[in-house]
């Protein structure tokens, strides 16, 4: 559960490029996160985020956008809520064209009041020479930037005490309302700054105002509703604190006031800002000779150019230039001012305190938290880097410590810390991938070798096949050569006994005949008596013969029968063997055409896998 307001989502079109995390920070505020499709997105952390808004800019696939309070304060508009608001003095000067008649429409929807920040940020100053002066206060810290408190709050409390512990500008501007002009309206602030909103929420401004209002939200929706009104300007007249926008603008006012022998350090920008912060925090420590004051920046442009400004008008430089005549129009047009370049700094300063002697400088006071135990980032052991650097292939201390950035953070140790925390993975460390892919192509190179050894023997072994193939189905055609040869010779024999049948029925015709002539020789050898008995003799042998021939013949008809059951088995296993030898053909045929297509996609494995050796090798190049 967050503990504090998300003001900095991520979109659909987040492509989790690592833009973002290059320039925060805070080294847990971004967390890759994997989507049900294992894409992944960088999401922000609200804990760790300190709304500096340098990941929006950063951003070149419009992924990242804030949130504010302009919605909710249209709304209560509308309501009747009774609401004033309070303006940033870089209002004009992005807007100097139709920033009045903008303006005027709010005051159409029922604004009550419009009072420029400058005169809050004239109080800040006078504040803060009135505390560094009355406590003899070195080395402080300027605190109008909420993404610099916030930083410091959860990151380096060691420097809460370093904190001027004097309220923003616009803090001084709505205690000074409430206080001092019994204001009871809800108030506004029309903003640059997206963190605002962290100010205004925090437990020490006591809800002074309820809305940050950005430029770049209202503005839009005024122009898109075309709710202009008549052109109005602030309510309260400024001094010098209407340069607090530029660059080093806290500084020339203090410079006006205290001459510029005192020693004040300027630091703008997110990649420069909170670096200092962390050295300048172990100066602190070390006790080391301090500035009078550290005028510090979240943006690099100052708040003219703040996270909650258009895009198109951050830009260019019209709004610096424009804000220069804006501040040359108030110094000659200001008595005051005017007057002012011919006095001493001790002369203004007096000038200053005479303007605000009816304050009390105790209303301005402004309290901090350590909010570090809520941002806690774990330092892993030596052993637990030890153990993360290897799961991510970093075996050696040159591998430890490459630093190429590319996965956002600044240091490949840095890197460790975030999986450690479970803000990132090792899958994102673009040297990891590239080992991992090295490692995987020797891998499988070394598969592929296997795997060409074992297709050139497939293949060598299915050129063997495919000649054992032929030589079986060659040898299968001779013995159905020789089935269909075994065949005729059966259909002769079978002729043959036909024919044997026919001489045999001749033969029994041949025998009865001769029989029948047998006895009638028999007859008449017996009638002739004596003289035939030779003869009788004869026809008796005559008689035998032709019964041995009739015994004959049947046998040997009797023996052609079995001979044609045999033949007609031995034909009829034939045909079985034959048609046997006829699926086998075909299936040999088959088998032969099988082997050759195997031979054909042999070859075709063969190519592929050179062709893929060949890529993992450019690959791993």
């Amino acid at each position: 559960m967050a503990h504090f307001q998300r003001l900095v989502t991520t979109n659909d079109n987040c492509i989790a490029c690592h833009h973002c995390i290059s320039v925060c920070p805070a080294i847990l505020a971004n967390k890759v996160v994997k989507k049900d499709d294992e894409t992944q997105v960088i999401e922000i952390s609200p804990d760790y985020c300190v709304g500096c808004g340098s990941c929006i800019d950063a951003c070149n696939h419009n992924a990242r956008s804030y949130e504010d309070d302009t919605e909710l304060f249209l709304n209560d508009l509308r309501k009747g809520e009774k609401i004033s608001l309070l303006i940033a003095p870089a209002f004009f000067a992005n807007y100097p064209d139709d920033g009045g008649r903008i303006l005027g429409g709010l005051k159409k929807l029922g604004v009550r009041r419009l009072v420029s920040v400058g005169f809050g940020a004239d109080i800040t100053t006078w504040a803060y020479i009135k505390y560094i002066t009355e406590n003899n206060f070195m080395g402080g810290i300027s605190q109008p930037c909420p993404a610099i408190v916030d930083y410091i709050e959860k990151y380096l409390p060691s420097l809460l005490p370093k904190l001027m512990p004097v309220h923003s500008p616009t803090l001084c501007a709505a205690v000074y309302l409430a206080k001092y002009e019994n204001c009871t309206d809800k108030l506004a602030f029309l903003s640059p700054c997206l963190a605002k909103s962290k100010e205004f929420k925090a437990p020490e401004t006591d809800g002074l105002v309820s809305y940050n209002v950005t430029y770049d939200h209202l503005v839009k929706y005024m122009r898109e509703h075309r709710l202009y009104g008549e052109d109005v300007k602030d309510e309260i007249e400024d001094g010098m604190g209407a340069i607090y926008p530029m660059p080093g603008g806290l500084k020339e006012n203090v410079y006006w006031f205290l001459g510029e022998d005192v020693l004040i350090k300027q630091i703008e920008g997110e990649k420069h800002a909170y670096a200092y912060l962390e050295s300048y925090a172990k100066r602190v420590a070390s006790k080391k000779e301090l500035p009078v004051l550290v005028d510090a920046l979240n943006c690099s442009r100052g708040c003219l150019y703040g996270t909650a400004t258009e895009p198109e008008v951050a830009t260019g430089d019209d709004t610096f230039f424009a804000l220069q005549r804006i501040r040359k129009e108030k110094i000659d047009g200001d008595k005051d001012l005017e007057t002012g370049r011919s006095m001493t700094p001790a002369q203004r300063l007096a000038a200053l305190n005479e303007q605000f002697k009816d304050l009390r400088l105790s209303d301005f006071i402004r309290k901090y938290s350590d909010k570090s135990s809520y941002v806690r980032v774990p330092e892993p052991s030596e052993r637990e880097y030890d153990e993360i650097f290897n799961t991510m292939l970093k075996t050696t201390e040159e591998d430890r410590h490459i630093d190429c950035s590319a996965c956002g953070y600044k240091s490949c140790k840095d890197m460790a810390k975030a999986i450690y925390n479970g803000a990132n993975i090792k899958e994102n460390c673009i040297w990891y991938n590239e080992k991992k892919s090295i490692a995987i192509s020797q891998y499988v190179n070394s598969d592929f070798l296997k795997l060409n050894s074992s297709i050139d023997n497939l293949s060598s072994n299915n050129r063997s096949t495919a000649i054992d193939t032929e030589e079986i189905t060659k040898n299968i055609c001779e013995i159905n050569e020789f089935c269909v040869n075994f065949a005729k010779s059966f259909a002769n024999i079978m002729n043959l006994l036909d024919q044997l049948e026919k001489d045999n029925k001749n033969i029994t015709a041949i025998s009865g005949r001769t029989t029948l002539l047998a006895l009638n020789a028999s007859i008449e050898a017996a009638r002739a008596g004596e003289a035939g008995r030779g003869f009788n003799v004869v026809a008796q042998n005559i008689k035998e013969l032709s019964a041995s021939s009739d015994k004959a013949a049947k046998s040997s008809l009797s023996n052609k029968e079995q001979i044609t059951d045999a033949i007609l088995s031995l034909n009829t296993q034939a045909q079985q063997l034959e048609k046997l030898i006829a699926e086998a053909t075909s299936k040999t045929e088959t088998l032969a055409a099988r082997a050759e297509e195997i031979s054909t996609v042999t070859d075709m494995v063969n190519q592929l896998c050179e062709s893929m050796q060949k890529k993992l090798a450019e690959i791993a190049t």
